[in-house]
């Protein structure tokens, strides 16, 4: 096995928290729908904006509400789309980096695409074979002063994955909403 940075080993240990981590994320994502109307995430983008990209999406849920994390999920024939918001606390140390977590995720066998253009961050991940917890993805998250935002589309088939070239843009618009 191939030592990483800390001088850690990425074995079955560490893959069982990756994959327990993006477990967790998909329940989230499950919760009991709440009201849109109230919740930042679900300001973000409407489904108007986004269904040129993804097709037809259900109404926006809000499954996670508190003062310093949002998040608001819709459906589709495809996959589902979550846009996150959250409020970095000052002076907490930020958690794992997204270059970890994409060496992570590229050590458990992911193809894992990475491209930043400014403040926003644009990912693909490709789940290894195997791996049926979480479906292909694209994310585009947006970083301002003491605030992230972040879209992310889901898909249940690779093929129906969307490209970050076509998900950028939707960034540049949540990067002028919160």
């Amino acid at each position: 096995m191939k030592p990483l940075r800390h001088g850690f080993r990425f074995g079955f240990i560490h893959q069982a928290a990756v994959a327990a981590l993006l477990l967790a994320t998909s329940v989230a994502a499950m919760a009991v729908p709440g009201k849109a109307a109230d919740n930042k995430a679900c300001q973000l983008l409407t489904a108007a904006e986004l269904e040129p990209v993804t097709g037809k999406l259900t109404s926006f849920n809000s499954t996670l509400d508190t003062p310093d994390a949002q998040m608001c999920t819709a459906r589709g024939q495809k996959g589902t789309v979550m846009l996150r918001w959250a409020r970095k606390k000052p002076g907490k140390k930020p958690g794992i980096s997204e270059a970890r977590v994409a060496e992570a995720a590229k050590e458990m066998g992911a193809k894992v695409e990475v491209k930043t253009f400014g403040p926003i961050t644009c990912s693909t991940f490709i789940p290894p074979k195997g791996m049926t917890l979480v479906g292909p993805n694209t994310t585009c998250s947006v970083t301002r002063e003491n605030q992230v935002a972040a879209v992310e589309i889901t898909v249940n088939k690779q093929k129906d994955m969307v490209s970050i070239e076509k998900l950028r843009p939707l960034a540049k618009k949540l990067a002028t909403r919160f």
